[in-house]
């Protein structure tokens, strides 16, 4: 992995050289590249040659730490150049990069340096291919929050399983790859830039949300926000339906309950938010142009993308709360997208509905089933024990925050913003019309990991914090 880091390192360099531009950073990106390829051959050269089995216990170490470690190494770039980004500016835009979250510290996008912009959009294709590969090869392996559920014989780690592993994956980066140059070449046909097509076609299909201009997607005409749109549900959905859509599995994917109430939730919301905004507008109201930016926004928060083409936050005060609850949800699983998933939220109401029936027949005997599928108890306890946990951090971050003198709005915000990985949060300082520069940097550093806990589903990292994790 420090090795293929390494390599799209100079990625920045190598286009921009071969467009005929300047490049101011290409000092730190050479010595980045360095840096992380010399450590990547030292633990080439230093592997054990007997073979290990990929008990549980590795599983949670190896994923854990690759992500705070890359996460880290994605930062070096930003605090080598030449822009005087501090080591927690740094590491928080790294972060927010590799996590596919989409918060910045940076201001002035549109006349920063193209390199960094381009090494941010290319951290975040990364992260969201790295996303799909950990949900289909890792976390129903470590049965994390539920994800057993969606385990399948290439999510077992066994001799038999590995061909159709292999083979699932080949498939995964094809339709990645695909998705990714369509949305480029969809900006570039519709008068983006080729330069501005290549980010934002990178970072909607990642549903990252970083952009090359302060405005983020405000910038552009309501075709782009349209385009912008379809990318981001297409990035949101899972990329497995996707391939076995190609396999001539048709029709699975519209079938796939997830998908079902995820695209209900899309064109509901906005629907319903565009009759509030033109009910409570004091001015002349266009519906189409309204429509379009409520969807669009609606859509950059539910798939966790964080774009922003206008403040949301101003609509009023029912669109401001709408959009703190929007932040929960998340996108579907085996996507890019962060969030609580809808999947849990189905899984919720199928537990109340059973619990609701037994109290009207204490002696029934009910069955519980998602998408075709038996959904243990031990899957139920899973998703129990990550929602519990997901509340409990979010608490504990909030009141962090809140301890460095930020606001109530801010600090919640920032809290669920980092561990549902959306990008911006709501208020004056770090909602989608600000970032989060002005934040002290414990902050940043308090925001960075749970940035990386969201990433991870959370209950990784709170297993391996453990201290039973490493007496057992």
């Amino acid at each position: 992995m420090f090795i293929l880091l390494s390599v799209f390192m100079t990625l920045p360099v190598v286009l921009l050289a071969l467009a005929g531009e300047d490049v101011p950073n290409a000092v730190a990106f050479a010595e980045s590249a360095g840096i992380v390829f010399a450590l990547g051959a030292i633990g080439v050269l230093s592997m054990y040659r007997q073979p290990r089995d990929l008990k549980p216990r590795y599983m949670f170490v190896l994923t854990v730490s690759s992500w705070f470690i890359i996460a880290l190494l994605s930062s070096i770039p930003f605090y080598l150049s030449d822009n005087g980004i501090s080591a927690a500016d740094a590491f928080f835009e790294g972060t927010s990069g590799i996590t596919t979250t989409g918060a910045t510290v940076l201001s002035g996008l549109d006349d920063m340096d193209r390199d960094l912009l381009l090494w941010r959009s290319i951290l975040q294709w990364i992260g969201g291919i790295g996303i799909i590969g950990m949900f289909v090869a890792v976390l129903p392996f470590l049965r994390v929050g539920g994800m057993r559920l969606f385990a399948t014989e290439s999510s077992e780690w066994t001799d038999k399983a590995l061909p159709r592993m292999k083979t699932l994956s080949r498939g995964l980066l094809f339709v990645y790859l695909i998705f990714s140059v369509i949305a480029v070449v969809t900006y570039w046909l519709s008068g983006m830039s080729l330069f501005d097509a290549f980010n934002h076609g990178l970072t909607s299909i990642a549903t990252g949300g970083f952009s090359t201009s302060d405005l983020s997607m405000g910038k552009f005409s309501d075709l782009i926000l349209m385009e912008a749109t379809l990318f981001m549900i297409i990035g949101s959905l899972p990329f497995f339906l996707f391939v076995r859509e190609l396999h001539g599995q048709h029709g699975v994917l519209f079938k796939d309950q997830q998908v079902r109430l995820f695209l209900t939730i899309l064109f509901t919301v906005p629907a319903l938010l565009t009759l509030y905004r033109w009910w409570v507008s004091p001015i002349p109201f266009d519906p189409l142009h309204n429509y379009v930016a409520t969807l669009f926004n609606v859509t950059s928060v539910v798939t966790t993308t964080g774009y922003a083409s206008e403040d949301y936050a101003a609509w009023g005060p029912l669109a401001f709360v709408v959009f703190f609850f929007l932040m929960f949800v998340g996108g579907c699983s085996g996507s890019t997208s962060g969030g609580m998933k809808i999947f849990r939220f189905q899984l919720s109401l199928i537990i109340l509905r059973e619990q609701l029936m037994r109290l009207l027949h204490p002696r029934a005997v009910f069955t519980r089933n998602y998408n075709g599928r038996a959904v243990s108890d031990e899957i139920i306890s899973s998703m129990i024990a990550y929602t519990f946990i997901f509340l409990l951090c979010l608490l504990i971050i909030t009141v962090l925050l809140a301890s460095l003198q930020l606001d109530f709005v801010t600090a919640l915000s920032g809290a669920l913003t980092s561990l549902t990985n959306v990008g911006p949060g709501l208020g004056d300082i770090i909602g989608p019309s600000g970032n989060f520069s002005p934040l002290p940097d414990a902050a940043k550093w308090i925001l960075s990991v749970g940035m990386l806990m969201g990433r991870l589903e959370i209950l990784s990292v709170v297993i391996v914090l453990s201290p039973g994790f490493w007496r057992g």
